[in-house]
């Protein structure tokens, strides 16, 4: 019996174009900025009920509480405000590629032949918005493997419909 096993040398490779990625929409900064909001009032309501009930003692470092907490929220404020922009989507024919990051790029793209599951979520913020995060799932995994939040809640049903038609064709 003769095994015969080529593997031959890849010479060009797929190029993805950035032109035509489509960025998330706007309205989903207005989200994140509302849920960092939301935990900062959080930690802030917090911070004055131990500052004003003495808890913990924190009379002479109670400054620096607040000010660790603003610095901290301000700049996790700013590195997603920065970072905004990077957050990408692209639908193709035979894939789905999403792109994010500021400081660490990250592309991923999932094959629709891999594509297990899809899941259209919407958080509180996201439904008052029309917003939704599309969630890819692959074999092997119980956590998603691709996931674009910030699309409308229409843009999400349509490439979830796309992808499926896809799956099952």
């Amino acid at each position: 019996m003769i095994n015969s096993f080529d593997n031959l040398t890849v010479i060009q490779f797929p190029e993805i174009q950035k032109d035509d990625f489509i960025t998330v929409q706007k309205k989903y900064l207005q989200v994140i900025l509302l849920n960092i909001s939301l935990t900062f009032t959080v930690f802030l309501v917090a911070a004055i009920i131990v500052d004003f009930t003495n808890l913990w003692n924190l009379k002479n470092s109670i400054f620096w509480v607040y000010t660790v907490l603003c610095v901290f929220f301000g700049g996790v404020t700013i590195v997603y405000f920065l970072g905004f922009k990077t957050r990408m989507y692209l639908v193709r024919d035979k894939d789905i590629s999403y792109k994010s990051g500021l400081f660490f790029k990250k592309l991923t793209t999932v094959p629709f032949n891999r594509i297990q599951h899809l899941e259209i979520d919407q958080g509180p913020f996201s439904k008052l918005f029309q917003l939704a995060s599309l969630s890819v799932f692959t074999a092997g995994d119980s956590s998603d493997d691709l996931k674009i939040a910030g699309i409308s809640l229409v843009d999400a049903e349509k490439i979830k419909e796309f992808i499926s038609q896809k799956i099952d064709g």
